[in-house]
């Protein structure tokens, strides 16, 4: 009696321990037919996410460049500002510079009616001096004003022929004198700073 419990315990333990053991082997299948899958599942994720890594490289490539050019084009803009604030003052400052040169111009022909009236003396009365003496107050005083406004007259007698400064109207050869030299001015030229607003009249020699 006893020996038919003994025996009948063994074989449930027997049988409990086979059940473990299937049971065991049956998860330790399925762990290994899942890992293949795991492992697949991450690399077609990596194959899906490839694409999407370069689009986004391309994306930040391309705003890169995109920078890089409006702020090439910020450089050239601000460099044209630059340029286009300096010719503006240069023009303003040579504006203000020469503003007087179209009244001055005017000045001029007074100055020469001046000269030849004072020229004269030596043919006029005594009672024509007189006046003359009035001509005389009145031209140094237009003297003065043109040296207030740098106004200078062009030295030209026995000086080399300068085509910027004289303009040859008559020549003539004369003994002992070099060709392409000023003999007379005939009329005087100006310079307003220092540009030629009027070229003397000059006779040169051959």
């Amino acid at each position: 009696m006893n020996t038919e419990l003994e025996e009948k315990k063994q074989a449930n333990t027997d049988k409990v321990a086979e059940e473990k053991e299937t049971k065991l082997a049956q998860e330790q299948e399925k762990k290994t037919e899942s890992t293949p899958k795991e492992e697949k599942k991450e690399s077609v994720s990596k194959e899906q996410d490839s694409p999407k890594r370069d689009e986004h490289t391309d994306k930040l490539n391309e705003a890169y460049n995109k920078i890089s050019e409006l702020e090439d084009k910020l450089i050239r803009q601000n460099a044209d500002m630059v340029n286009y604030r300096k010719r503006k003052e240069d023009e303003v400052n040579k504006m203000l510079k020469f503003c007087n040169e179209d009244l001055i111009k005017d000045i001029l022909p007074i100055l020469d009616n001046f000269e030849r009236a004072i020229s004269m003396e030596r043919t006029l009365t005594e009672e024509e001096s007189k006046f003359l003496d009035g001509f005389k107050m009145v031209y140094s005083h237009l003297q003065n004003v043109m040296e207030k406004y740098d106004v200078k007259m062009i030295d030209g007698a026995n000086k080399p022929f300068d085509p910027v400064y004289h303009n040859a109207i008559l020549a003539e050869k004369r003994e002992g004198v070099p060709s392409g030299m000023v003999l007379e001015v005939l009329q005087k030229g100006y310079l307003l700073k220092d540009k030629v607003i009027r070229t003397a009249m000059v006779r040169v020699s051959e």
